[in-house]
């Protein structure tokens, strides 16, 4: 019997699972969490996998965005795609088996995000996935692997752009599974936006708003490969002779940038400064009044839409297109020639202006827990 079954007559409240376990979940996870609060007809329960541990690439987020201390945290740590995915599994089925959720949700397309669906797909618990069906039909990607998997045993598909029910369609999902809700993210953005503003973050890193860009990479695909993060390091040396580019190192990255050659090659670029980490609300305030970003993150081409800050995309595909049809991104690749051409033109006032995609409006959260309030309990 699940959590919100019958018990004498009476219904208790739905019960949800809410799981995370990297920065990008924590971003789309809190106006989740904070909505579900809202309503005495339902109880959550957060689970924080701890696969990202750094406290600066986990805990200060938490704090950020005001996320309440996990109901349980499972310390998975990193290691290989398949320990990693393991090791959520083989800590979290104990506890869904004990809270007995009606449904759990997961967020985005983590590690963490396909192994939690795996353990609720096959205790029968009911699985919601929020940013639903975004494709970059590139399989060579983990992240794709993880959103196609997930979404395949997942029970209400929540998507953020139109292009993804398309793609959800095409994959067999039966159409009422799918709801168009807007983009969490976008939710978390623009309350948290005056705040970071506040923070002033140009000032405090000694760079004139709308006088800099902002850089950052972690994707094995262009972090582990020598060739490719050299081709990109010649892009951003171009970059950083027109403006100060400021690089947020990722861990995995900062070990690669180490290694070889690098280290006397950045040693080359003065204008280009690597700094730690940063908290939400300081890298939201550094994104917000960049001349121009370059990136091969995918939620950060969402926020730099919203934030009208040209972006580059660092790959040679986005899984979201409506921030290259409708936004401010353009994808370009890692050939250091192209890359530092539409830098350049950027730069020289040719970027795009783009515009905000539909329910990209701060009410996403909204939506979901309309839904999943409706029908959210098994059988409705």
């Amino acid at each position: 019997m699940t959590a919100g079954a019958e018990h004498g007559g009476v219904a208790g409240p739905l019960k949800i699972m809410a799981v995370v376990g990297a920065r990008p979940n924590m971003m789309k996870a809190a106006p989740l969490l904070r909505e579900l609060a809202r309503h005495a007809d339902v109880e959550t329960v957060l689970v924080h996998t701890g696969q990202h541990y750094d406290e600066r690439m986990s805990e200060a987020f938490f704090r950020d965005l005001g996320l309440p201390a996990p109901d349980h945290y499972l310390g998975v740590g990193s290691g290989t795609h398949a320990a990693q995915t393991a090791n959520v599994m083989l800590a979290l089925e104990p506890i869904m088996i004990a809270e007995r959720p009606d449904v759990l949700v997961v967020v985005g397309d983590v590690n963490s995000t396909l192994a939690a669906a795996l353990v609720a797909a096959k205790l029968g618990v009911r699985i919601a996935h929020v940013e639903a069906g975004l494709r970059s039909f590139d399989r060579g990607m983990p992240e794709e692997i993880n959103r196609v998997l997930t979404d395949a045993i997942s029970d209400l598909l929540f998507t953020t752009e139109r292009d993804a029910e398309t793609n959800l369609l095409r994959e067999g999902v039966p159409a009422e599974r799918i709801h168009f809700v807007g983009n969490v993210m976008i939710d978390t953005l623009l309350r948290e936006l005056p705040r970071a503003r506040a923070l002033g973050m140009p000032g405090r890193m000694g760079v004139a708003a709308r006088e800099y860009a902002v850089l950052t990479l972690h994707r094995p695909s262009n972090v582990d490969d020598p060739a490719v993060l050299a081709q990109l390091l010649d892009a951003v040396d171009v970059v950083q002779s027109r403006v100060p580019v400021l690089f947020p190192v990722h861990p995995r990255t900062r070990q690669r940038l180490a290694e070889g050659s690098l280290a006397d090659r950045l040693a080359r670029m003065p204008a280009l400064r690597l700094l730690e980490p940063l908290g939400y609300l300081e890298f939201l305030g550094l994104l917000a009044d960049a001349r121009l970003v370059l990136t091969d993150s995918g939620g950060i081409q969402e926020e730099t839409t919203i934030l009208g800050v040209p972006c580059l995309t660092l790959r040679e595909n986005t899984e979201r297109p409506v921030t290259v049809l409708e936004g401010t991104n353009e994808v370009v690749g890692t050939n250091a020639d192209r890359i530092a051409a539409a830098a350049v033109r950027i730069l020289d006032g040719g970027g795009k202006a783009g515009r905000r995609p539909e329910l990209w409006d701060g009410h996403a959260a909204e939506r979901i827990v309309a839904v999943l309030r409706t029908v959210g309990r098994r059988g409705a």
